[in-house]
């Protein structure tokens, strides 16, 4: 039996890069820091000589994102860029904000790729929220940015 969700980690190219994004564009702030490496952390990611650097972050309430550096080996492969949501390798993290149209002129330009034409918003609220829109981060993550 389950008790909730802490976090969702990803695995990314650069810490300094994503902290532009997900801290300076989104606002997300940093909670915790550290650098993993031995026998633990490669039985927990299943990668041999794996070291890790993790950056921690959470919004004002609800899970945390954190990203995962790995300094080594840095063998990880790039997500394709023709993938789709269709695609059973996609995934998306959905973030919520109170002004979902303003947070939509943040990324634009900004190492960010718009999924989603603009803003779009919903005539009902059978998904939970009423605006929304697809980016994907530096990295080729999509996020799925929501206004209740």
């Amino acid at each position: 039996m389950f008790l909730g969700i802490d976090h969702s980690a990803i695995a990314i190219g650069d810490t300094n890069t994503s902290l532009r994004f997900y801290r300076d564009l989104l606002g997300l702030r940093i909670v915790g820091r550290s650098d993993n490496s031995g026998i633990e952390q490669e039985h927990l990611s299943g990668v041999p000589g794996a070291v890790v650097h993790i950056t921690s972050l959470r919004a004002s309430s609800g899970p945390g994102i954190e990203l995962l550096e790995y300094r080594f080996p840095q063998n990880g492969r790039l997500i394709s860029p023709d993938e789709r949501a269709t695609d059973l390798i996609h995934r998306e993290i959905t973030l919520m904000t109170a002004n979902a149209k303003g947070v939509s002129k943040e990324p634009r330009g900004d190492h960010a790729h718009f999924v989603s034409p603009d803003l779009i918003t919903f005539k009902e609220n059978e998904l939970g929220f009423r605006k929304g829109f697809v980016v994907r981060d530096p990295d080729g993550h999509a996020l799925r940015i929501v206004e209740p």
